[in-house]
């Protein structure tokens, strides 16, 4: 009679004490190589680090605790983010800063280091002053052009409910219908935002009508106050002088910026300029064909009579238009390009070869390209010394600067502060200023954590996310928040009340001389100073 198979497995695996003791070598051994084979497969198909997914060749979510993305420019800062966040007890509230982490080009990378540099010196400043709840940051990644901004913010709304008490997002550095998407997501599920870089003014709210977004504030003008404040500095055109030249992409920051500059007013009448000029590019970083777009273009209006080109386009293609217009000799007219905020990008993006074809035989620029700028590291030391040296004029004496009005001195006294706090913190890679990213960022993180205290009851370990986001509309006069980048005083509709804009010009260097982003001066976009008081007034 045959034996059973069960019978057979006993005899050839657990008959003997050495049959068992090699059977379960054997069984252990599987089941750590099955786990290690499951942990690689599950890495490959999806892990990127904690609370962060790959998801279509993007890494998505929320990490504070040193993951550098993938992009080594940032790696100093998230370790000391983490190192910050590590030293944390179990009060604390959490600031996220959602903004696309993972950039291919050199010159997003750096500016990327900028801004998450500005992040960190605010937080690292907040938790050494006096002051309540401490702050945890976190990096969230929408990937690029935030288009899976959709799969991050479930994870922040659930960090607002939880207990890392999420109770501000920040960053949105740029102005596009998914950020619009992620700010309406976000504040539709009472999680505060605070827009720190984003300019287009369908991501603000209307003063004087119901809030569309509740809990929504920003420190940035928009660019509609961005061209007035342009235009003001620059003195009214001849509408003859004039030509727009605007992107046909959809894309909320050109179409606002192009509607801005069409609506200023002209210093007369008089015979028309050129109609406004148009190109379409394919994205936000994508150069394509524009180039060829641009040469019958430049033809145009060199030909027009204009002498003053507003550009409404991307750093990326306004670089191409500068060379274009470089390039073509125009009867010696020497243009003035005026554009808007993007174009703090454009000074990482131009290559000595860029800055060279900007000049002409005699090492003189070929052109003047002026942007409005959120900030500017010279703009205060500067207009310290203009106001030392018109008191002067007045009264034959110069003032100490210690008695300049305190709407230049608090954020000179600021940009101080920060760069202090840059050198006590260390360690964090190259420090750039002159594009304001770090400046804007800094500015955004600390406003928050001026409302989330500011919205503390006494007794309570943190505010509602609720109270947070009413907060923003008392923000003004004795409660303002002094940025490096100017007194920040908001409306009750949660936007920046006439917030200075820097006017910034491009500055190829002159023979051997470096090139730059040079200081012109503030523009209001109200057309007149700050009141001091930063009490706002009006509609």
């Amino acid at each position: 009679m045959s034996r059973s198979f069960g019978s057979r497995l006993y005899d050839a695996t657990w008959e003997t004490l050495l049959k068992r003791i090699i059977t379960c070598t054997v069984v252990v051994a599987l089941v750590i190589a099955a786990y290690i084979i499951r942990n690689e497969i599950t890495e490959d198909a999806g892990s990127c680090a904690e609370g962060v997914t790959e998801s279509g060749g993007e890494c998505i979510g929320v990490n504070g605790s040193g993951y550098d993305w993938g992009v080594p420019e940032i790696g100093p800062v998230v370790d000391r983010i983490a190192e910050e966040n590590g030293r944390l007890g179990d009060t604390y509230v959490t600031v996220a800063m959602l903004l696309p982490l993972q950039p291919k080009a050199k010159a997003e990378r750096q500016q990327l280091r900028s801004e998450v540099q500005g992040a960190y010196f605010a937080q690292y400043r907040a938790n050494r002053e006096e002051g309540a709840p401490k702050v945890r940051l976190v990096l969230a990644n929408p990937g690029k052009d935030y288009l899976k901004q959709h799969e991050v913010v479930p994870d922040l709304v659930d960090m607002s409910r939880s207990r890392h008490r999420l109770r501000a997002v920040t960053g949105f550095n740029l102005s596009l219908a998914t950020t619009e998407a992620a700010i309406r997501s976000l504040t539709e599920h009472h999680v505060p935002v605070l827009v720190a870089r984003a300019s287009a003014g369908s991501l603000a709210n209307e003063e004087g009508k119901e809030r569309e977004f509740k809990g929504l504030a920003r420190i940035l003008p928009t660019n509609q106050e961005q061209a007035r404040a342009l235009a003001d500095t620059g003195g009214k055109r001849k509408n003859k002088q004039t030509v727009v030249v605007r992107d046909t992409r959809a894309d909320p920051y050109v179409h606002s910026l192009s509607v801005a500059f069409q609506k200023l007013e002209e210093e007369e009448p008089g015979p028309d300029g050129p109609g406004t000029m148009t190109f379409s590019s394919a994205g936000i970083s994508v150069k394509g064909d524009v180039d060829n777009q641009f040469r019958p273009m430049v033809d145009t209006i060199c030909s027009s009579g204009a002498d003053t080109v507003y550009f409404a386009g991307r750093s990326t293609h306004l670089r191409l238009f500068l060379k274009r217009l470089a390039q073509d000799d125009c009867a010696g007219t020497r243009f003035t390009v005026v554009s808007g905020s993007d174009a703090a990008s454009l000074k990482n993006k131009m290559s000595g070869d860029d800055w060279a074809q900007l000049l002409d035989d005699s090492g003189a620029p070929k052109m003047t390209v002026q942007y409005a700028a959120p900030a500017h590291p010279d703009a205060w030391d500067t207009e310290v010394r203009a106001w030392q040296d018109q008191e002067r004029k007045r009264n034959g004496r110069r003032p100490d600067a210690a008695r300049a009005p305190r709407s230049l001195r608090d954020p000179l006294n600021e940009l101080a502060r920060l760069r202090q706090t840059a050198a006590k913190a260390g360690g964090t890679g190259p420090l750039d200023l002159a594009d304001s990213r770090t400046m804007m960022v800094h500015d955004g993180v600390r406003t928050a954590v001026e409302a989330i205290r500011g919205a503390k009851l006494p007794g309570e370990a943190a505010p509602t996310p609720e109270q947070v986001g009413n907060r923003w509309a008392t923000m003004q006069a004795s409660n303002r928040v002094d940025g490096t980048s100017g007194r920040i005083c908001l409306t009750p509709a949660g936007n920046a009340y006439n917030k200075p804009l820097a006017v910034v010009e491009l500055r190829p260097g002159e023979k051997t001389a470096p090139s730059r982003l040079g200081y012109v001066g503030l523009a209001w976009p109200q057309g007149r100073k700050q009141a001091e008081d930063c009490v706002v007034r009006g509609s």
